[in-house]
């Protein structure tokens, strides 16, 4: 068996991993007030990473969402930096408290992250890969 055809599977199978994590995130997303925003960006992220695993995306639809992601992350990233300078790190991990808005601001931010960094993964890719258009 050939490193280039391993490299492949191993490709295959992180994005397979990718989807399933995201599609986890999308679920989990269902009991939200906001659910429909998020589970759409979620799911839309999970779809990104199964994809490629059957045919090629433009490289543009992925430069777009990730700057996409990118921008719509700075709309929390004050609230980020207010859970930063809290004392308790640890109340992230649990439940939402309306009197503390940092927490779910902080969660979305990281998450918008996360996703994003799914999708420059699907690039780096793209990169690595010649025989993508």
């Amino acid at each position: 068996m050939s490193t280039l055809h391993q490299l492949n599977k191993t490709k295959k199978a992180i994005n397979y991993l990718l989807f399933i994590l995201f599609l986890i995130f999308a679920i989990i997303q269902l009991n939200d007030p906001d659910s429909v925003l998020w589970f759409s960006i979620y799911f839309f992220v999970a779809l990104l990473c199964l994809i490629p695993n059957f045919k090629s995306i433009p490289k543009s639809i992925l430069i777009v969402t990730t700057i996409g992601l990118i921008a719509y992350s700075l709309f929390h990233f004050t609230l980020f930096i207010d859970y930063l300078q809290t004392d308790n790190k640890e109340e992230i991990f649990g439940a939402m408290v309306y009197e503390k808005p940092y927490l779910e601001g902080a969660r979305e931010f990281l998450g918008i992250l996360i996703a994003a960094a799914g999708i420059i993964y699907q690039l780096k890719l793209r990169v690595n890969n010649p025989s993508a258009k």
